[in-house]
């Protein structure tokens, strides 16, 4: 069984997703880490090669330049996302695993920023789990990352209330 991959998806400024690919490079000055091993408040860079699965991204120390901080994982579920049954087998609909980001996200973004999405001045984004990743790996993690809309990041966003 190969590394487990992602399907990266970006949002925008008015929470609209596009099937868009980022991160996935791999930069001197920091560390591969897969992504069933990252963790809230790691922070990454995105390289310029845009790519809709991966497997694994660059991190580095919060305090060096970065422009995604890792702030929730949570799990998908059909109970929480308007249905009776708790998990699926099936891999869901693109716009049900978005939906189901955007909620969630959006959700615990204040728990780790200090401030509601809606007054911040920063977005986040998300990482879905990819079929293959779904049906391989029993993989229904979400990761939501916090990020801007092109400035750099040089310390961690965690109760920054931004």
């Amino acid at each position: 069984m190969g590394p487990p991959l992602r399907v990266a998806l970006v949002a925008v400024l008015t929470l609209s997703v596009a099937g868009c690919g980022w991160f996935g490079g791999d930069k001197a000055s920091g560390s591969t880490v897969a992504v069933y091993d990252i963790k809230p408040g790691q922070c990454f860079t995105a390289p310029g090669a845009v790519k809709t699965e991966l497997a694994s991204l660059n991190r580095v120390s919060c305090s060096d330049p970065h422009t995604h901080e890792a702030y929730a994982i949570v799990q998908y579920s059909t109970s929480t996302a308007g249905s009776a049954s708790a998990t699926t087998s099936v891999y869901p609909t693109s716009d049900a695993l978005t939906n189901f980001a955007q909620g969630s996200c959006a959700q615990k973004f204040q728990d780790y920023v200090g401030i509601n999405y809606l007054d911040s001045s920063l977005y986040f984004t998300f990482l879905v789990p990819s079929a293959r990743g779904w049906e391989q790996d029993n993989d229904r993690s979400i990761i939501c990352f916090i990020t801007t809309t092109g400035q750099t990041l040089t310390t961690s966003v965690q109760g920054s209330k931004k």
